[in-house]
Protein backbone atom coordinates (compact mmCIF):
# COMPACT_ATOMS: atom_id res chain seq x y z
CA UNK A 1 0.00 0.00 0.00
CA UNK A 2 2.89 2.15 0.91
CA UNK A 3 4.54 1.70 -2.24
CA UNK A 4 1.76 2.19 -4.37
CA UNK A 5 0.84 5.69 -2.56
CA UNK A 6 4.40 6.59 -2.94
CA UNK A 7 4.82 5.79 -6.56
CA UNK A 8 1.12 8.00 -6.95
CA UNK A 9 2.67 10.67 -5.43
CA UNK A 10 5.83 10.80 -7.55
CA UNK A 11 3.47 10.72 -10.67
CA UNK A 12 1.74 13.71 -9.17
CA UNK A 13 4.76 15.07 -8.23
CA UNK A 14 6.51 14.19 -11.78
CA UNK A 15 3.45 15.95 -13.52
CA UNK A 16 3.44 19.19 -11.52
CA UNK A 17 7.02 19.76 -12.19
CA UNK A 18 6.26 18.69 -15.75
CA UNK A 19 3.05 21.15 -15.55
CA UNK A 20 5.52 24.26 -14.36
CA UNK A 21 8.43 23.48 -17.07
CA UNK A 22 5.89 23.53 -20.29
CA UNK A 23 4.54 27.07 -18.62
CA UNK A 24 7.92 28.50 -18.05
CA UNK A 25 9.14 27.54 -21.72
CA UNK A 26 6.18 28.56 -23.26
CA UNK A 27 6.76 32.13 -21.26
CA UNK A 28 10.28 32.05 -22.58
CA UNK A 29 8.93 31.70 -25.94
CA UNK A 30 6.56 34.26 -25.42
CA UNK A 31 8.50 37.14 -23.39
CA UNK A 32 11.51 36.28 -25.10
CA UNK A 33 12.22 34.19 -27.72
CA UNK A 34 9.76 35.12 -30.37
CA UNK A 35 10.18 38.77 -29.72
CA UNK A 36 13.87 38.63 -30.60
CA UNK A 37 12.67 36.74 -33.93
CA UNK A 38 10.91 38.93 -35.16
CA UNK A 39 13.25 41.47 -34.36
CA UNK A 40 15.56 40.04 -35.98
CA UNK A 41 13.51 39.46 -39.18
CA UNK A 42 12.68 42.71 -39.05
CA UNK A 43 16.35 44.67 -38.86
CA UNK A 44 17.16 42.16 -41.38
CA UNK A 45 15.11 44.27 -43.96
CA UNK A 46 16.26 47.41 -42.67
CA UNK A 47 13.05 47.83 -40.30
CA UNK A 48 15.05 49.15 -37.03
CA UNK A 49 13.31 50.84 -33.69
CA UNK A 50 13.97 50.99 -30.02
CA UNK A 51 15.14 47.21 -28.93
CA UNK A 52 12.87 44.69 -27.44
CA UNK A 53 13.02 44.96 -23.38
CA UNK A 54 12.22 41.43 -21.41
CA UNK A 55 8.55 41.85 -20.75
CA UNK A 56 7.71 45.25 -20.39
CA UNK A 57 9.19 46.69 -24.25
CA UNK A 58 9.23 49.64 -24.50
CA UNK A 59 6.40 50.85 -22.76
CA UNK A 60 8.18 52.14 -19.57
CA UNK A 61 9.88 55.01 -21.91
CA UNK A 62 6.74 55.42 -23.49
CA UNK A 63 5.06 56.14 -20.02
CA UNK A 64 7.62 58.50 -18.90
CA UNK A 65 7.94 60.64 -22.05
CA UNK A 66 3.87 60.43 -22.34
CA UNK A 67 3.71 61.96 -18.95
CA UNK A 68 6.53 64.49 -18.79
CA UNK A 69 5.01 65.64 -22.21
CA UNK A 70 1.81 66.17 -21.11
CA UNK A 71 2.63 67.59 -17.76
CA UNK A 72 2.34 71.53 -18.53
CA UNK A 73 0.41 73.58 -21.24
CA UNK A 74 1.67 73.89 -24.83
CA UNK A 75 2.00 77.52 -26.66
CA UNK A 76 -0.96 78.34 -29.05
CA UNK A 77 0.14 76.60 -31.58
CA UNK A 78 -0.98 73.65 -33.90
CA UNK A 79 1.99 71.39 -33.42
CA UNK A 80 0.73 68.77 -31.29
CA UNK A 81 2.06 65.33 -32.60
CA UNK A 82 4.90 66.06 -30.29
CA UNK A 83 2.81 66.41 -27.46
CA UNK A 84 0.35 63.92 -28.16
CA UNK A 85 2.95 60.87 -29.11
CA UNK A 86 6.59 62.09 -27.53
CA UNK A 87 7.91 58.60 -28.24
CA UNK A 88 6.66 58.29 -31.74
CA UNK A 89 7.65 61.63 -32.78
CA UNK A 90 11.24 61.16 -31.15
CA UNK A 91 12.02 57.49 -32.75
CA UNK A 92 10.64 58.79 -35.85
CA UNK A 93 13.38 60.88 -36.55
CA UNK A 94 15.54 58.43 -35.12
CA UNK A 95 14.59 55.16 -36.99
CA UNK A 96 12.69 56.24 -40.00
CA UNK A 97 9.45 56.43 -41.72
CA UNK A 98 8.69 53.16 -40.52
CA UNK A 99 9.94 51.49 -37.58
CA UNK A 100 9.40 48.45 -34.84
CA UNK A 101 8.32 49.32 -31.15
CA UNK A 102 7.00 46.88 -28.54
CA UNK A 103 3.89 46.86 -26.63
CA UNK A 104 5.27 44.72 -23.65
CA UNK A 105 6.11 41.09 -26.07
CA UNK A 106 3.85 42.84 -28.48
CA UNK A 107 5.57 43.45 -31.97
CA UNK A 108 4.24 47.05 -33.12
CA UNK A 109 5.24 47.87 -36.85
CA UNK A 110 4.63 51.91 -36.78
CA UNK A 111 3.82 52.84 -40.63
CA UNK A 112 3.87 56.54 -41.79
CA UNK A 113 3.59 56.01 -45.12
CA UNK A 114 0.82 57.02 -47.15
CA UNK A 115 1.33 54.12 -49.62
CA UNK A 116 1.87 51.19 -47.04
CA UNK A 117 -0.90 52.72 -45.08
CA UNK A 118 -3.64 52.49 -48.14
CA UNK A 119 -2.64 49.11 -48.68
CA UNK A 120 -3.03 48.05 -45.06
CA UNK A 121 -6.30 49.38 -45.40
CA UNK A 122 -7.67 48.77 -48.48
CA UNK A 123 -6.84 44.83 -47.00
CA UNK A 124 -7.19 43.37 -50.82
CA UNK A 125 -5.41 40.34 -49.17
CA UNK A 126 -7.46 39.91 -46.37
CA UNK A 127 -4.33 39.85 -44.67
CA UNK A 128 -5.46 42.39 -41.96
CA UNK A 129 -8.00 42.30 -39.80
CA UNK A 130 -8.63 44.06 -36.07
CA UNK A 131 -6.36 43.92 -33.59
CA UNK A 132 -6.90 41.08 -30.68
CA UNK A 133 -8.13 43.56 -27.89
CA UNK A 134 -7.67 42.37 -23.97
CA UNK A 135 -7.93 43.93 -20.75
CA UNK A 136 -9.78 46.55 -19.68
CA UNK A 137 -10.07 47.93 -23.25
CA UNK A 138 -12.42 43.94 -23.79
CA UNK A 139 -14.31 45.24 -21.28
CA UNK A 140 -15.22 48.66 -22.75
CA UNK A 141 -15.84 47.32 -25.77
CA UNK A 142 -16.47 43.67 -25.87
CA UNK A 143 -15.69 40.91 -28.54
CA UNK A 144 -19.27 41.44 -30.46
CA UNK A 145 -19.08 45.00 -31.48
CA UNK A 146 -18.85 46.75 -35.36
CA UNK A 147 -15.39 48.24 -34.07
CA UNK A 148 -14.20 44.92 -32.51
CA UNK A 149 -15.68 41.68 -34.85
CA UNK A 150 -14.44 40.29 -38.05
CA UNK A 151 -15.72 38.68 -41.18
CA UNK A 152 -19.33 37.35 -40.74
CA UNK A 153 -20.68 38.86 -37.47
CA UNK A 154 -19.02 42.38 -38.47
CA UNK A 155 -20.94 41.94 -41.99
CA UNK A 156 -23.58 41.58 -40.21
CA UNK A 157 -23.61 44.55 -38.00
CA UNK A 158 -22.13 46.62 -41.18
CA UNK A 159 -25.54 46.29 -43.03
CA UNK A 160 -27.24 46.87 -40.03
CA UNK A 161 -25.96 50.01 -39.12
CA UNK A 162 -25.80 51.39 -42.81
CA UNK A 163 -29.84 50.49 -43.03
CA UNK A 164 -30.22 52.65 -39.90
CA UNK A 165 -27.58 55.56 -40.91
CA UNK A 166 -28.36 55.86 -44.52
CA UNK A 167 -28.64 59.14 -46.44
CA UNK A 168 -33.09 58.96 -45.37
CA UNK A 169 -32.89 58.33 -42.14
CA UNK A 170 -30.08 60.95 -41.46
CA UNK A 171 -32.70 63.52 -42.58
CA UNK A 172 -35.29 62.05 -40.62
CA UNK A 173 -32.73 62.89 -37.71
CA UNK A 174 -32.36 65.91 -38.19
CA UNK A 175 -35.27 67.83 -35.65
CA UNK A 176 -33.99 65.22 -33.26
CA UNK A 177 -30.07 67.21 -33.45
CA UNK A 178 -31.79 70.50 -33.72
CA UNK A 179 -33.89 70.09 -30.06
CA UNK A 180 -30.97 68.64 -28.69
CA UNK A 181 -28.92 72.08 -29.88
CA UNK A 182 -32.06 74.15 -28.67
CA UNK A 183 -31.53 72.44 -25.10
CA UNK A 184 -27.92 73.51 -25.30
CA UNK A 185 -28.31 77.09 -26.63
CA UNK A 186 -31.66 77.25 -23.84
CA UNK A 187 -28.51 76.65 -21.27
CA UNK A 188 -26.34 79.73 -22.36
CA UNK A 189 -28.85 82.29 -22.40
CA UNK A 190 -27.46 82.17 -18.36
CA UNK A 191 -23.79 82.42 -19.91
CA UNK A 192 -24.75 85.16 -22.18
CA UNK A 193 -20.85 87.62 -22.88
CA UNK A 194 -19.28 85.73 -19.66
CA UNK A 195 -17.08 82.75 -20.05
CA UNK A 196 -18.31 79.19 -20.99
CA UNK A 197 -16.65 76.02 -21.39
CA UNK A 198 -17.25 74.16 -24.37
CA UNK A 199 -16.29 70.85 -24.51
CA UNK A 200 -18.31 69.71 -21.14
CA UNK A 201 -21.25 71.58 -23.28
CA UNK A 202 -20.97 69.38 -26.33
CA UNK A 203 -20.38 66.02 -24.40
CA UNK A 204 -23.75 66.51 -22.81
CA UNK A 205 -25.14 67.93 -26.12
CA UNK A 206 -23.75 64.82 -28.35
CA UNK A 207 -24.95 62.20 -25.32
CA UNK A 208 -28.74 63.62 -25.69
CA UNK A 209 -28.16 63.55 -29.94
CA UNK A 210 -26.84 59.98 -29.87
CA UNK A 211 -29.26 58.62 -27.59
CA UNK A 212 -32.40 59.84 -29.22
CA UNK A 213 -31.48 58.89 -32.55
CA UNK A 214 -30.00 55.54 -32.02
CA UNK A 215 -31.94 54.68 -28.62
CA UNK A 216 -35.67 56.54 -28.81
CA UNK A 217 -34.63 57.72 -25.16
CA UNK A 218 -32.77 61.01 -23.67
CA UNK A 219 -29.65 61.51 -21.65
CA UNK A 220 -31.33 61.70 -18.72
CA UNK A 221 -32.38 57.77 -19.27
CA UNK A 222 -29.03 56.73 -20.46
CA UNK A 223 -26.96 59.15 -18.02
CA UNK A 224 -26.09 56.29 -15.91
CA UNK A 225 -24.44 54.22 -18.49
CA UNK A 226 -22.78 56.99 -20.07
CA UNK A 227 -21.11 57.94 -16.93
CA UNK A 228 -20.22 53.77 -16.57
CA UNK A 229 -18.28 54.04 -19.96
CA UNK A 230 -16.64 57.55 -18.88
CA UNK A 231 -14.91 55.97 -15.79
CA UNK A 232 -14.51 52.98 -17.40
CA UNK A 233 -12.55 54.32 -20.10
CA UNK A 234 -11.01 56.65 -17.83
CA UNK A 235 -9.11 53.15 -16.25
CA UNK A 236 -8.66 51.42 -19.95
CA UNK A 237 -6.45 54.78 -20.97
CA UNK A 238 -4.85 54.81 -17.26
CA UNK A 239 -3.45 51.16 -18.03
CA UNK A 240 -2.88 51.62 -21.66
CA UNK A 241 1.07 50.71 -21.16
CA UNK A 242 1.24 49.14 -18.20
CA UNK A 243 2.06 45.53 -18.50
CA UNK A 244 0.31 42.75 -16.83
CA UNK A 245 1.78 39.11 -16.57
CA UNK A 246 -1.13 36.46 -17.21
CA UNK A 247 -0.30 34.04 -14.75
CA UNK A 248 -0.25 36.86 -11.86
CA UNK A 249 -3.66 38.53 -12.73
CA UNK A 250 -5.52 34.94 -12.30
CA UNK A 251 -3.99 35.16 -8.35
CA UNK A 252 -4.11 38.76 -7.58
CA UNK A 253 -6.43 41.97 -8.27
CA UNK A 254 -5.85 45.47 -8.46
CA UNK A 255 -7.87 47.94 -7.26
CA UNK A 256 -8.55 49.14 -11.33
CA UNK A 257 -9.52 45.53 -12.10
CA UNK A 258 -11.74 45.15 -8.95
CA UNK A 259 -13.83 48.65 -10.00
CA UNK A 260 -13.77 47.55 -13.98
CA UNK A 261 -15.33 44.31 -13.31
CA UNK A 262 -17.65 45.89 -11.50
CA UNK A 263 -18.69 48.85 -14.14
CA UNK A 264 -18.83 45.98 -16.76
CA UNK A 265 -21.81 44.52 -15.05
CA UNK A 266 -23.05 47.20 -14.21
CA UNK A 267 -22.96 48.46 -17.74
CA UNK A 268 -24.35 45.32 -18.78
CA UNK A 269 -27.32 45.32 -16.79
CA UNK A 270 -28.59 48.92 -17.48
CA UNK A 271 -28.22 47.84 -21.18
CA UNK A 272 -29.98 44.56 -20.97
CA UNK A 273 -33.02 46.76 -19.27
CA UNK A 274 -33.29 49.51 -22.27
CA UNK A 275 -33.51 45.88 -24.61
CA UNK A 276 -35.90 44.59 -22.23
CA UNK A 277 -37.77 47.73 -22.17
CA UNK A 278 -38.04 47.50 -26.25
CA UNK A 279 -39.10 44.38 -26.29
CA UNK A 280 -41.84 44.83 -24.10
CA UNK A 281 -42.86 47.78 -26.36
CA UNK A 282 -42.96 45.64 -29.04
CA UNK A 283 -45.68 44.08 -27.61
CA UNK A 284 -47.81 47.17 -27.46
CA UNK A 285 -46.92 48.90 -31.01
CA UNK A 286 -46.19 46.39 -32.80
CA UNK A 287 -42.61 47.09 -33.86
CA UNK A 288 -39.30 47.35 -32.65
CA UNK A 289 -38.64 50.89 -33.64
CA UNK A 290 -36.42 52.07 -36.81
CA UNK A 291 -33.64 53.14 -34.84
CA UNK A 292 -30.35 51.44 -34.38
CA UNK A 293 -31.47 50.10 -30.83
CA UNK A 294 -34.98 48.66 -32.86
CA UNK A 295 -32.63 47.02 -35.87
CA UNK A 296 -30.34 45.26 -33.21
CA UNK A 297 -33.34 43.77 -31.05
CA UNK A 298 -35.40 42.54 -33.99
CA UNK A 299 -32.02 41.14 -35.55
CA UNK A 300 -31.50 38.93 -31.86
CA UNK A 301 -35.20 37.60 -32.69
CA UNK A 302 -34.45 37.04 -36.70
CA UNK A 303 -35.94 33.68 -37.45
CA UNK A 304 -32.85 33.16 -39.95
CA UNK A 305 -30.67 31.74 -37.80
CA UNK A 306 -28.42 33.17 -40.60
CA UNK A 307 -29.12 36.70 -39.82
CA UNK A 308 -29.73 36.11 -36.11
CA UNK A 309 -27.29 38.14 -33.71
CA UNK A 310 -26.43 37.11 -29.93
CA UNK A 311 -27.74 39.51 -27.20
CA UNK A 312 -24.06 39.72 -26.10
CA UNK A 313 -23.77 41.41 -29.57
CA UNK A 314 -26.68 43.63 -29.03
CA UNK A 315 -25.10 44.57 -25.53
CA UNK A 316 -21.31 45.30 -26.79
CA UNK A 317 -22.49 47.04 -30.01
CA UNK A 318 -24.74 49.55 -27.88
CA UNK A 319 -21.75 50.06 -25.71
CA UNK A 320 -19.72 50.64 -29.21
CA UNK A 321 -22.95 53.08 -30.37
CA UNK A 322 -22.57 54.93 -26.85
CA UNK A 323 -18.81 55.49 -27.28
CA UNK A 324 -18.77 56.64 -30.53
CA UNK A 325 -21.38 58.23 -30.99
CA UNK A 326 -20.57 61.02 -29.01
CA UNK A 327 -17.06 60.79 -28.57
CA UNK A 328 -15.71 61.42 -31.97
CA UNK A 329 -18.43 64.12 -32.42
CA UNK A 330 -17.73 66.35 -29.00
CA UNK A 331 -13.79 66.55 -29.88
CA UNK A 332 -14.85 67.89 -33.87
CA UNK A 333 -17.11 70.09 -31.88
CA UNK A 334 -14.85 71.54 -29.60
CA UNK A 335 -11.79 71.89 -31.71
CA UNK A 336 -13.84 73.26 -34.39
CA UNK A 337 -15.12 76.13 -32.09
CA UNK A 338 -11.53 76.72 -30.73
CA UNK A 339 -10.12 77.35 -33.97
CA UNK A 340 -12.98 79.86 -35.22
CA UNK A 341 -12.50 81.24 -31.39
CA UNK A 342 -8.69 81.97 -32.83
CA UNK A 343 -9.39 82.82 -36.40
CA UNK A 344 -12.48 85.54 -36.49
CA UNK A 345 -12.17 85.71 -39.93
CA UNK A 346 -12.98 82.41 -40.71
CA UNK A 347 -15.60 82.60 -37.84
CA UNK A 348 -17.47 85.30 -40.10
CA UNK A 349 -17.14 83.40 -43.17
CA UNK A 350 -18.71 80.77 -41.80
CA UNK A 351 -21.79 83.11 -40.15
CA UNK A 352 -22.41 84.80 -43.47
CA UNK A 353 -22.84 80.92 -45.78
CA UNK A 354 -25.30 79.72 -42.36
CA UNK A 355 -27.36 82.96 -42.84
CA UNK A 356 -27.00 83.24 -46.25
CA UNK A 357 -28.53 79.14 -46.63
CA UNK A 358 -31.06 79.81 -43.45
CA UNK A 359 -31.28 83.30 -42.08
CA UNK A 360 -32.44 82.66 -38.72
CA UNK A 361 -34.19 79.62 -39.71
CA UNK A 362 -32.87 76.42 -38.53
CA UNK A 363 -30.90 74.14 -40.71
CA UNK A 364 -32.67 71.93 -42.89
CA UNK A 365 -31.59 68.58 -44.39
CA UNK A 366 -31.62 70.62 -47.99
CA UNK A 367 -29.67 72.85 -46.65
CA UNK A 368 -26.88 71.25 -45.12
CA UNK A 369 -24.93 69.56 -47.98
CA UNK A 370 -24.36 72.95 -49.69
CA UNK A 371 -22.27 74.39 -46.88
CA UNK A 372 -19.02 74.83 -48.66
CA UNK A 373 -17.19 76.95 -45.88
CA UNK A 374 -18.27 74.51 -43.23
CA UNK A 375 -17.26 71.98 -45.53
CA UNK A 376 -13.88 72.95 -45.31
CA UNK A 377 -13.58 74.31 -41.85
CA UNK A 378 -14.69 70.78 -40.62
CA UNK A 379 -12.00 69.12 -42.76
CA UNK A 380 -9.14 71.37 -41.50
CA UNK A 381 -10.52 70.97 -37.75
CA UNK A 382 -9.79 67.24 -38.62
CA UNK A 383 -6.97 67.59 -40.38
CA UNK A 384 -5.22 69.46 -37.25
CA UNK A 385 -6.60 67.31 -34.62
CA UNK A 386 -8.08 64.19 -35.46
CA UNK A 387 -10.12 62.17 -32.88
CA UNK A 388 -8.50 59.20 -33.18
CA UNK A 389 -4.67 59.74 -34.22
CA UNK A 390 -4.28 55.73 -34.91
CA UNK A 391 -5.62 52.51 -36.30
CA UNK A 392 -4.06 49.30 -35.45
CA UNK A 393 -4.89 46.18 -37.44
CA UNK A 394 -2.73 42.58 -37.16
CA UNK A 395 -1.19 40.55 -39.47
CA UNK A 396 -3.54 37.44 -39.60
CA UNK A 397 -0.78 35.63 -42.02
CA UNK A 398 2.41 36.52 -43.05
CA UNK A 399 2.36 39.01 -46.03
CA UNK A 400 3.83 41.29 -48.56
CA UNK A 401 3.54 44.75 -47.33
CA UNK A 402 5.54 46.80 -50.13
CA UNK A 403 8.82 45.87 -50.20
CA UNK A 404 8.52 44.13 -46.64
CA UNK A 405 7.91 40.64 -45.68
CA UNK A 406 5.74 40.95 -42.45
CA UNK A 407 5.42 37.68 -40.54
CA UNK A 408 2.31 36.58 -38.85
CA UNK A 409 0.40 37.46 -35.16
CA UNK A 410 2.63 41.17 -35.34
CA UNK A 411 0.48 44.77 -35.17
CA UNK A 412 0.87 47.09 -37.88
CA UNK A 413 -0.08 51.01 -36.66
CA UNK A 414 -1.10 53.65 -38.93
CA UNK A 415 -0.05 57.05 -37.96
CA UNK A 416 -2.89 59.45 -38.84
CA UNK A 417 -1.43 62.23 -36.54
CA UNK A 418 2.04 61.97 -38.85
CA UNK A 419 0.16 61.91 -41.87
CA UNK A 420 -1.77 64.53 -41.00
CA UNK A 421 0.98 67.05 -40.18
CA UNK A 422 3.82 65.92 -42.75
CA UNK A 423 4.86 69.57 -44.20
CA UNK A 424 6.30 66.59 -47.67
CA UNK A 425 2.36 66.34 -48.17
CA UNK A 426 0.64 69.58 -46.91
CA UNK A 427 3.91 71.96 -47.10
CA UNK A 428 5.62 74.13 -45.18
CA UNK A 429 2.30 75.73 -43.81
CA UNK A 430 1.26 71.95 -42.67
CA UNK A 431 0.39 73.65 -39.08
CA UNK A 432 -1.20 76.82 -39.98
CA UNK A 433 -5.05 76.75 -39.74
CA UNK A 434 -5.83 76.74 -43.31
CA UNK A 435 -9.70 75.55 -44.81
CA UNK A 436 -8.87 76.84 -48.08
CA UNK A 437 -7.00 74.16 -48.45
CA UNK A 438 -10.08 71.87 -49.04
CA UNK A 439 -11.91 74.79 -51.52
CA UNK A 440 -12.23 71.88 -53.97
CA UNK A 441 -12.88 68.92 -51.77
CA UNK A 442 -10.63 65.96 -50.00
CA UNK A 443 -9.45 64.53 -53.47
CA UNK A 444 -7.46 67.90 -54.51
CA UNK A 445 -6.58 68.60 -51.24
CA UNK A 446 -4.98 65.17 -50.85
CA UNK A 447 -3.85 64.81 -54.64
CA UNK A 448 -6.07 62.13 -55.27
CA UNK A 449 -4.53 60.26 -52.36
CA UNK A 450 -6.45 59.05 -50.07
CA UNK A 451 -4.08 57.39 -47.49
CA UNK A 452 -3.02 60.95 -46.54
CA UNK A 453 -5.90 62.32 -44.84
CA UNK A 454 -7.26 59.47 -42.20
CA UNK A 455 -10.05 61.28 -39.65
CA UNK A 456 -12.69 58.63 -40.26
CA UNK A 457 -10.72 56.05 -41.67
CA UNK A 458 -10.73 54.22 -45.40
CA UNK A 459 -11.69 51.65 -47.07
CA UNK A 460 -14.37 49.02 -46.45
CA UNK A 461 -13.69 49.50 -42.18
CA UNK A 462 -14.00 53.19 -42.76
CA UNK A 463 -16.25 54.93 -39.44
CA UNK A 464 -19.92 54.29 -40.48
CA UNK A 465 -21.10 57.11 -38.55
CA UNK A 466 -19.04 59.42 -40.67
CA UNK A 467 -22.20 61.40 -42.01
CA UNK A 468 -23.60 61.12 -38.79
CA UNK A 469 -21.11 63.24 -36.90
CA UNK A 470 -20.48 66.12 -39.53
CA UNK A 471 -24.37 66.78 -39.70
CA UNK A 472 -24.74 67.24 -35.99
CA UNK A 473 -21.24 69.20 -36.41
CA UNK A 474 -22.84 71.73 -38.68
CA UNK A 475 -26.52 71.82 -37.46
CA UNK A 476 -24.51 72.81 -34.04
CA UNK A 477 -22.23 75.05 -35.52
CA UNK A 478 -24.81 76.91 -37.71
CA UNK A 479 -27.05 76.91 -34.66
CA UNK A 480 -24.53 78.49 -32.72
CA UNK A 481 -22.88 81.02 -35.04
CA UNK A 482 -26.42 82.09 -35.71
CA UNK A 483 -26.81 83.66 -32.13
CA UNK A 484 -23.21 84.40 -30.74
CA UNK A 485 -19.61 85.81 -32.02
CA UNK A 486 -17.57 83.28 -29.38
CA UNK A 487 -13.32 84.85 -28.76
CA UNK A 488 -10.94 82.61 -26.78
CA UNK A 489 -11.28 83.29 -23.04
CA UNK A 490 -7.73 84.66 -21.50
CA UNK A 491 -7.86 81.70 -18.85
CA UNK A 492 -7.60 78.67 -21.80
CA UNK A 493 -4.71 76.51 -21.61
CA UNK A 494 -3.69 74.89 -24.67
CA UNK A 495 -3.76 70.94 -23.31
CA UNK A 496 -4.31 68.26 -25.56
CA UNK A 497 -4.60 64.95 -24.62
CA UNK A 498 -5.01 61.72 -25.84
CA UNK A 499 -7.38 59.36 -23.88
CA UNK A 500 -10.37 57.52 -25.82
CA UNK A 501 -10.04 60.24 -28.80
CA UNK A 502 -7.88 63.62 -28.89
CA UNK A 503 -9.73 66.35 -26.31
CA UNK A 504 -8.79 69.25 -24.59
CA UNK A 505 -7.48 67.93 -21.22
CA UNK A 506 -9.03 70.83 -19.33
CA UNK A 507 -11.23 72.09 -21.38
CA UNK A 508 -12.13 75.19 -23.83
CA UNK A 509 -13.44 78.01 -22.29
CA UNK A 510 -14.35 80.96 -24.71
CA UNK A 511 -16.53 84.03 -24.15
CA UNK A 512 -19.72 84.19 -25.83
CA UNK A 513 -21.31 87.65 -27.72
CA UNK A 514 -24.96 87.80 -28.25
CA UNK A 515 -25.49 89.09 -31.81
Amino acid sequence: MGFVLGTISILISSSVYLYLLLVLINLFRKLWWTPIQIQRMLNSQGIGGPGYRFIHGNTKEIRTMRAESISKPMDLSHQVFQRLQPHIHSWLKIYGKNFLMWNGPKAQLVITDSELAKEILKNKEKAYIQMEIEGYLKKLLGNNSIVTSEGEKWSKLRKLANHALHAESLKNMVPAMISSVEMMLERWKQCEGEEIEVYEEFRLLTSEVISRTAFGSSYLEGKDIFEMLTQLGIITVRNVFKIKLPILSQFWKSIDDIESEKLEEGIRDSILEIIKKRENAMAEVGNYGTDLLGLLVKASHDEDENKRITVETVIDECKAIYIAGHETTTTLLSWSVLLLAIHTDWQEEARKEVLELFGQQHPNAEGIPRMKKMNMIINESLRLYPPIITMTRKVQRKVKLGQFILPANINVTILTLALHLDPQIWGDDVYLFKPERFSEGIAKATNNNPGVYLPFGFGQRSCVGMNFAINETKIALSMILQRYAFSLSPTYSHSPVQLLTVRPQHGIQVKLHPL
